[in-house]
């Protein structure tokens, strides 16, 4: 894990409050040394907490609270995931404590281990082999495919999200969250919007998907090619796998400049898969014959990406983005609404 700009996080007051209550409430906790933000990210703010014997993971609600689909600031479902996904034998950071009380330090928050581990936001993987590349796309496939064969009710989730219609209560959601935030008109989304409703493949799975799972929320063991943690569950429920898996190809389709995708690089030079390769991976892990539809997952999951990216654009022109860079990044939600209306019509003509 990258390490953090150290900031004045709390005061003093709140600082102490914090102190005693994870001194009563977390086992072997012998105080607050150094509390600092982590850079990156864009909703939750998230912060490194050190003591004298460990580092801990620090998760709050933002301050201010953004209006802004408020659901993303359930930390509470996110501390219960991470939970039961640990329990279950999914990598995930050690929970510790959830605090509803905002009495503490002005908002909700939960404590969970530290994770020393490599992160890489290239999905280039520039710094590694290719033999390494190909373990590293390995071990995400394996991950996510893993995730997605976990019984939500074995893991005691079966209650996490609404059963049923999954792709068109999303898309509504994200429309909704997109018009709430819309700062121009952005013709692909409008086509987007208007055709991805009627056009939802037939069948309904559900598991437990991440809604995030990407290469930069993966923690890796610091040498070998092996995943020791799944960050960020904030856009956790339960969803479609396709969906899920779906989301996590997006680079195959994003250039480099495009929000750091593979689209365009020579993949067999970099021992990188191809997407279809890729596909076939996880199919032989969930036991699938094939996927349908590709095209169809891929315009929703453009779609939705531009969505969130608007809400940064729209929380930096208001000033309350958490990451430095959140006008560069929602600035890119145009060009993606373009290549998902690319994709839908991709699957309109093969449909």
């Amino acid at each position: 894990m990258q390490a953090p700009n150290t900031i004045e996080a709390l005061d003093a007051s709140a600082l102490t409050r914090l102190n005693a209550y994870l001194s009563k409430h977390v086992p072997d906790f012998d105080g607050i040394q150094e509390l600092s933000k982590f850079e990156g990210g864009q909703s939750n703010p998230t912060y490194r907490l050190s003591t004298a014997t460990r580092n801990y993971v620090l998760r709050t609600k933002p301050a201010p609270a953004s209006e802004l689909l408020p659901s993303a600031h359930a930390i509470d479902r996110e501390y219960r995931v991470i939970s039961a996904l640990g329990r279950a034998g999914i990598p995930v950071p050690e929970t510790f404590v959830h605090c509803e009380d905002e009495g503490i330090i002005g908002r909700e928050f939960y404590l969970m281990g530290f994770v020393s581990g490599r992160i890489f936001w290239d999905q280039a993987l520039p710094p590694l082999s290719a033999s390494e590349r190909a373990a590293i796309y390995g071990e995400m496939n394996r991950v996510i495919a893993a995730l997605h064969s976990v019984d939500p009710a074995d893991a005691g989730l079966a209650d996490f999200g609404k059963p049923g219609n999954y792709f068109g209560r999303q898309i509504s959601r994200w429309t909704k969250q997109y018009r709430a935030s819309q700062t121009q008109v952005q013709p692909a989304m409008e086509q987007l919007i208007e055709w991805l409703p009627g056009h939802i493949p037939e069948g309904e799975e559900t598991c437990i998907v991440h809604g995030d799972f990407r290469l930069d929320n993966l923690v890796f063991h610091p040498t070998e090619p092996r995943v020791i943690a799944i960050l960020d569950w904030e856009l956790a429920t339960l969803g479609n796998p396709l969906a899920d898996f779906s989301y996590h190809c997006l680079g195959y389709r994003i250039a480099p400049h495009q929000f750091r995708g593979i689209a365009g690089l020579d993949l067999p030079a970099l021992g990188i898969p191809s997407e279809q390769a890729y596909i076939a991976m996880y199919c032989d892990r969930t036991g699938r014959n094939r996927i349908d539809d590709w095209e169809y997952y891929i315009a929703y999951n453009l779609f939705r990406l531009a969505a969130i990216l608007q809400g940064i654009t729209k929380r930096a022109e208001d000033g309350t983005a958490t990451a430095a860079d959140a006008a560069r990044v929602g600035a890119q939600a145009r060009e993606l609404a373009e290549l998902g209306w690319a994709a839908a019509l991709r699957c309109r003509k093969r449909g």
